[in-house]
């Protein structure tokens, strides 16, 4: 997995620096190896499979037999209504302990990390990293800025996921077009492994444009840190 180089950092944070040399905004960045644990998609895809699975056999003959677990019955006895009962007995107790070792094995294999960003649905990443982009705007006090003129930059490295936060100060006067050429910018950076240069153009563009609505004042000080960090 592509990590941010100390180059990079530098770039970034003198990117920071930069930009709010032309504003008063203040930019933060965060880059999160992952937005959530994800923990429910494994259970989702281990049910959806021990249902379908077992269900699927129906049609090629599934039962007891299969697992020679078929009572032997000669003769008459084979359609005696014990043997019947028997019989059905089995196969329920069959068709219940395949749906438990599918449900086992899905779990175990959508679990390990590859598999499962890979069957992490994109709407489901997209809702937790910007989850994961308010409660970081909120942990480290951007909303507690003089002007209220916070922004976050946000980036989800393993869900090639970014989000933009940006207090109402701000929020209110930029076009939400301008948000959305920053993420992309963002997201292209990392789903091309070079996060560094996706960060730089998205600070670029942050800044340019909180430039044009909140120049600089003469008691504009730097209330939050010029750096990316990591979690």
């Amino acid at each position: 997995m592509t990590v941010i180089s100390p180059e990079d950092h530098k770039r970034i944070n003198a990117a920071i620096a930069e930009a709010e040399t032309t504003t008063s905004g203040e930019i933060f960045c965060i880059l999160a190896r992952e937005s959530s644990a994800y923990r429910e998609v494994p259970l989702a895809w281990a049910a959806a499979a021990a249902l379908v699975l077992p269900a699927a056999l129906i049609p090629l003959g599934f039962g007891p037999a299969w697992f020679d677990w078929a009572p032997r019955f000669g003769g008459w006895t084979a359609a005696h209504a014990a043997a019947v009962e028997t019989t059905t007995a089995v196969t329920l107790l069959a068709y219940a302990a395949t749906q438990a070792v599918t449900f086992l094995v899905a779990a175990a294999l959508v679990a390990l990390p590859p598999v499962r960003r890979a069957l992490t649905p994109r709407a489901l990443k997209r809702a937790r990293t910007h989850q994961a982009a308010v409660e970081q705007f909120l942990a480290k006090g951007l909303h507690l800025t003089a002007g209220r003129t916070g922004v976050l930059i946000f980036a989800s490295l393993s869900d090639r996921q970014a989000e933009i936060v940006a207090d109402e100060g701000i929020y209110a006067k930029v076009k939400p077009e301008v948000w959305e050429q920053a993420v992309a910018r963002l997201t292209e950076g990392l789903r091309e492994g070079r996060p560094g240069d996706g960060f730089v153009g998205a600070i670029q563009l942050c800044g340019s444009v909180l430039a044009q609505h909140f120049p600089p004042g003469l008691a504009d000080r730097n209330e939050i840190p010029d750096a990316l960090v990591e979690i």
